[in-house]
């Protein structure tokens, strides 16, 4: 029964930060590769960024590389987000997942994502 709990989101102007938070239970958090992903109103879920079991290898779009950052604390079972510069684009539901070991290049597909967490919103006003 493994559960996540995505919580940090809010509203903030253009140009400012937030750090999201996912709180895994149920389950041995180290095994889990995580990820967080994004969804707006009448689009698609789209993928934002992952990281390894270890912490080791991280990933991210092309729309947040440098400005976002995922981390991760296994002895908190807890991932992070760090989202700085953000912009009015990035309002969006946010959810975190969590998935197995996974492959490099499955990490931006939700398919390789077995639990979801239920999301928080950040809204990015102009």
């Amino acid at each position: 029964q493994v559960q996540l709990v995505e919580s940090g989101g809010g509203l903030v102007q253009a140009g400012g930060s937030l750090r999201l938070s996912c709180a895994a239970s149920g389950g041995i958090f180290s095994w889990f590769a995580m990820g967080w992903f994004r969804q707006a109103p009448g689009k698609e879920r789209e993928f934002v960024a992952g990281i390894s079991r270890s912490g080791s290898s991280t990933y991210y779009s092309d729309s947040v590389k440098g400005r976002f950052t995922i981390s991760r604390d296994n002895a908190k079972n807890t991932v992070y987000f760090q989202m700085n510069s953000l912009k009015p684009e990035d309002t969006a539901v946010y959810n975190c997942a969590a998935g197995g070991d996974l492959y490099n290049s499955n990490y931006g597909s939700p398919l390789a994502y077995n639990y979801w967490g239920q999301g928080t919103q950040v809204t990015v006003s102009s």
